[in-house]
């Protein structure tokens, strides 16, 4: 049996390169796969592993004092959902225009699932989606507003949109609650009074609260690709790309220089051969349709170890 962990924490690091090759060296012991990306703000990851290296993991991470107020939402799976190991130095650990923000030192008011629940469909609340189209699109809450973004670093250029709720409370949420974190505090810092966050994301609301009310499935950054959330009341809101019939099968067009993520029904993606559209079943590049839509990028010579500043400095000395 093996798990998926999913975490974030936002605490100052300050040397992320070093931190960096600490923890990947401490991820090729525990043959744990996925993507971590380590920032001078924090930690941000989605691993997977089997039971007894994932309890390792949690409990390493959890012995470092920087991080005990990580989270992990944990799921059982029944093999990796990672071919490779990356862990990478980046500027912050979730993409945004928001890099004054500091959410270890104000943002919106965590809500555990259960609050969540209780909130969310009063008068005086708005439920507000701060995930991208493609995410949103596959699966969001009953009456969710959306801000049709194609990256999380349009957020800024969106909150005009919600100057109308000024005077509501404001319930942000996202996958796991990483990006919530600095959304909800740009929100603050522009004047909105009421601001919480779903604390662990629809991930944990689906494990804790059932996922009720939460409509389609949940769009995650593995090789699952989506997840079921509701065990209540689910339901389907995607619709195939081709012919419109519902469908949650989400997949890359096999156009390579189309790549589209998109919705597309098992007897279209045989019919355009994976394709979104009958231009790109026809494009010479095209790949072969393999059934399930999902298509991994070639090893090129990749390493676990990759990335250690004792590999590439091997590399060069060699």
């Amino acid at each position: 049996m093996y798990q998926v962990l999913l975490y974030y924490c936002y605490t100052p690091l300050d040397n992320p390169e070093e931190f960096r090759d600490e923890h990947h060296r401490l991820c090729l012991k525990l043959d744990l796969r996925g993507r971590i990306i380590v920032a001078g703000e924090g930690l941000n990851g989605t691993v997977s592993g089997t039971v007894e290296n994932c309890a390792r993991y949690m409990a390493a991470i959890k012995a470092d004092p920087r991080l005990a107020a990580l989270e992990f939402k944990v799921d059982d799976v029944p093999a990796h959902t990672f071919q490779k190991l990356h862990v990478r130095v980046k500027p912050e650990i979730v993409h945004s225009s928001l890099h004054h923000m500091r959410p270890h030192e104000k943002t919106g008011q965590h809500l555990s699932p259960a609050e969540f629940k209780a909130l969310k469909d009063r008068d005086d609340v708005v439920v507000l989606d701060v995930r991208s189209d493609y995410e949103y699109n596959l699966g969001r809450f009953k009456n969710a507003v959306t801000l049709d973004m194609e990256n999380f670093r349009d957020f800024p250029e969106r909150v005009e949109k919600l100057k109308e709720f000024k005077n509501k409370k404001i319930l942000t949420y996202c996958t796991g609650g990483v990006k919530c974190e600095k959304a909800s505090a740009y929100l603050l810092e522009q004047g909105f009074e009421n601001v919480y966050q779903l604390h662990g994301g629809i991930i944990k609301y689906g494990i804790e609260a059932g996922g009720e009310d939460f409509d389609g499935q949940c769009y995650v950054f593995d090789n699952r690709v989506a997840v079921d959330v509701n065990r209540v009341n689910p339901t389907v809101i995607s619709r195939c790309q081709h012919c419109q019939k519902p469908s949650n099968r989400l997949v890359n067009c096999a156009n390579p220089h189309c790549n589209a993520h998109l919705p597309l029904c098992e007897a279209c993606g045989a019919e355009l051969r994976g394709a979104c559209s009958e231009a790109c079943a026809a494009h010479p590049g095209k790949r072969p349709y393999n059934a399930t839509g999902v298509y991994f990028k070639p090893s090129n010579h990749y390493t676990p170890a990759q990335g250690l500043t004792s590999y590439a400095r091997g590399l060069v000395e060699n």
